[in-house]
């Protein structure tokens, strides 16, 4: 071995190697001891936030709005039924709204119950038990009441698709009956098409105009009563 190389492998030995193992060695602590985060995959303007910031029962809530925004961003936005929300899809006043709420309003509140959160900065307890100036709410409750609110609004919503698309499939099943029933009077049975337009479906009303409602039963702070769905 030349001293070249043996400098080489000396060089390796005690100074590359430690230093890798150093190094990875701070990365595995630093990951160990970082605070867990939370990520809300339909809501990305929320960002990461860490899970000891938010209280149980707004983590539980805000699960259940990103469970259903998932759901009614593709019920109201996939309106070609392809899979995907795209420039095919007709943009219609009810996935706007729902696309204002979970990219706006919702990141909104959360970023203020935050700043409530740490004027303590310790654990807090301010803004889960001192209430808010001329109200009777904690900065606590004021983030439930809107989390509360969107919630029902999206259950609205979801339940009026349910019962929309369960019309459609009775009055199929309807023409499909009679189509094959009676397969000698074609030039008599109405297509599907004009069945589905002549029906007498109740029509069920978009809970939109629900939100304006829900939004005057809900007494919470001035921050909350500002938030126009």
């Amino acid at each position: 071995m030349t001293q070249v190389t043996a400098m080489l492998v000396m060089f390796v030995l005690y100074g590359v190697l430690p230093a890798a193992g150093l190094y990875l060695g701070y990365r595995g602590i630093k990951k160990v001891t970082a605070p867990k985060m939370l990520e809300y995959t339909a809501m990305p303007q929320l960002g990461y936030i860490p899970e000891k910031s938010l209280p149980v029962d707004v983590k539980a809530a805000l699960d259940q709005i990103n469970q259903k925004g998932k759901k009614l961003r593709l019920i109201y936005g996939d309106t070609n039924n392809d899979g995907k929300i795209d420039d095919k899809d007709t943009v219609n006043e009810t996935y706007i709204m729902i696309q204002n709420l979970m990219d706006r309003h919702i990141p909104q509140a959360v970023a203020d119950y935050r700043r409530l959160h740490d004027l303590d900065g310790a654990d807090g307890a301010r803004a889960d038990t001192t209430k808010i100036k001329h109200s009777d709410v904690t900065g606590k409750q004021a983030l439930l009441d809107v989390l509360k609110t969107i919630n029902v609004q999206f259950d609205d919503l979801l339940n009026a698709s349910y019962h929309q698309d369960g019309q459609k499939l009775l009055a199929t099943n309807r023409y499909l009956q009679t189509r094959f029933e009676n397969p000698n009077a074609n030039s008599t049975t109405q297509s599907l098409s004009e069945l589905n337009d002549n029906t007498d479906i109740e029509t069920i009303q978009s809970p939109m105009s629900k939100s304006v409602a829900s939004k005057n039963t809900v007494e919470t702070s001035e921050t909350v009563d500002n938030i126009k769905l």
